[in-house]
């Protein structure tokens, strides 16, 4: 996002009507980002100075010309910036915001507060306004346009038009990089997740969880399309506030800002023809009952839908309600080794099916080594070995098969590094401090089972 304090010191320095100065011409050339997926454009004027500096946040073929679009409009005689739904004064634009109705424009706020009849945009209409005579905040400001561009993003199309050609199309029978998984339990994954609507992919560190995960929504969709799919991870730290919704500090108080999960679900509900997925890493490393909330109810199958809305913890006014969407689904990953993790409730657990994931060291994953550079001698070695350690572990009465060494650890070897050396550095600094965890009580089985993988 373009610094908003040098976009004031920017326009400050330029005088009205002259030419667009050294310090304009540095900051637009220097902050041409995006923001939440648009496209930002600066405006201090084509040849001479514009006497209303502006910053615009394009997508869906709007135009600062003809159309409308989210903007910062910087009336610097009256020291106000203005975030705004903005408003072409060029053309008439094409389309027009729905739901301004309680809404104010800039020429009726300067008409309230007393001033003088705005210059330039006067029809757009009034988010926010921050007074430049006071200290700038650019979180606060970072987190009201993200509030007004999920707005703008559910009124258009958030999705490319998609004919066929602008994702690549995708059967997990053909992929040539097809997770380490048999194709009949990657299918009865893909139905359970379609009936179910909400999975959890379980099993040890290394079993490629995050991998399938991504792999099971472009089957789904029969197409490798990023533009459907959300990733997050959980942590300690995780919040409701950061998933649904919550308050934040702004300069006249608080708003309700909008979490990444009630963001996409407004995307989903924008577009019902189109298939979501929502894949949350280390789903149990979350408070999951105090991130989810209200969702411990919406996201069961039967409860999808606008039918079943409800109003959120922080909704202010009674018809603000909010449900999750039949096309959404939520895949999540758990890892079954760290003993720090919370177990997951029961009431969360009922609205999920489990796929138990186990490391595959079978003919795929040998031609796999094999394939990328490895001798036939040493892939015989890692799945022998490691099978047979696996096996100890599975065995375990304190451990089980939640503990077992995954094969991704063995999915990535520089070329240039001597296989030997390579074997040898992930056992130093991989597995042995792995195994010295999982048996951290006794020295001599990890003494044993590193002779086992020793070659």
């Amino acid at each position: 996002m373009p610094n908003i304090i040098e976009f004031i010191n920017a326009a400050n320095a330029q005088t009205t009507g002259l030419g667009i100065n050294q310090t304009a011409t540095s900051y637009r050339q220097s902050n041409e980002l995006t923001f939440d997926n648009l496209d930002v454009e600066i405006g201090f004027g084509i040849g001479r100075a514009t006497s209303i500096p502006w910053i615009a946040f394009l997508g869906y073929n709007q135009r600062v010309q003809r159309g409308i679009y989210p903007v910062l409009l910087y009336y610097k005689d009256e020291n106000l910036l203005i975030l705004a739904y903005g408003v072409s004064a060029t053309n008439q634009p094409i389309d027009i915001w729905p739901n301004l109705e309680a809404l104010i424009s800039v020429s009726e706020y300067f008409e309230l507060n007393g001033l003088k009849r705005p210059r330039k945009y006067g029809n757009s209409f009034i988010h926010t306004v921050y007074p430049t005579d006071q200290s700038i905040n650019e979180a606060i400001i970072q987190a009201d346009l993200l509030t007004l561009t999920t707005f703008y993003h559910t009124c258009f199309n958030p999705i490319p038009d998609d004919n066929g050609d602008n994702f690549p199309g995708y059967d997990f029978d053909t992929d040539p990089d097809k997770p380490f998984i048999t194709q009949d339990d990657f299918i009865k994954t893909t139905n359970l997740l379609k009936r179910k609507k909400n999975i959890i992919l379980q099993g040890p560190p290394g079993v490629g969880k995050t991998f399938i995960a991504r792999k099971i929504a472009y089957q789904i969709i029969a197409q490798s399309a990023d533009a459907f799919i959300e990733m997050i991870q959980f942590h300690q730290s995780y919040s409701y506030e950061d998933f649904i919704q919550g308050l934040r500090p702004t300069v006249d108080g608080f708003k309700i800002i909008p979490g990444v999960f009630f963001r996409f679900c407004q995307k989903a509900i924008a577009h019902p023809d189109k298939k979501f997925f929502f894949i949350i890493d280390e789903i149990n490393r979350g408070n999951l009952s105090k991130i989810f909330g209200e969702l411990l109810m919406l996201i069961e199958a039967d409860k999808r839908g606008k039918q079943y809305s409800i109003k959120l913890t922080y909704s202010e006014i009674e018809d603000d309600k909010f449900f999750v969407p039949d096309n959404l689904y939520i895949i999540g990953t758990m890892n079954t080794a760290d003993r720090s993790l919370a177990i997951v409730d029961f009431a969360l657990r009922r609205r999920f099916a489990f796929i138990t994931l186990k490391p595959d060291y079978g003919a795929n994953f040998s031609d796999y080594l094999i394939e990328n550079g490895l001798s036939t001698g040493l892939v015989k070695h890692i799945c022998t070995s490691v099978t047979r350690v696996n096996n100890h572990i599975e065995d375990d009465i304190n451990l089980g098969n939640g503990f077992q060494i995954g094969h991704s650890y063995f999915c990535n070897r520089p070329d240039t590094v001597d296989e030997n050396v390579w074997w040898s550095e992930i056992l130093q600094y991989e597995i042995e401090p792995l195994l010295e965890e999982i048996w951290f009580d006794d020295q001599n089985k990890v003494l044993e089972m590193m002779q086992i993988l020793t070659r």
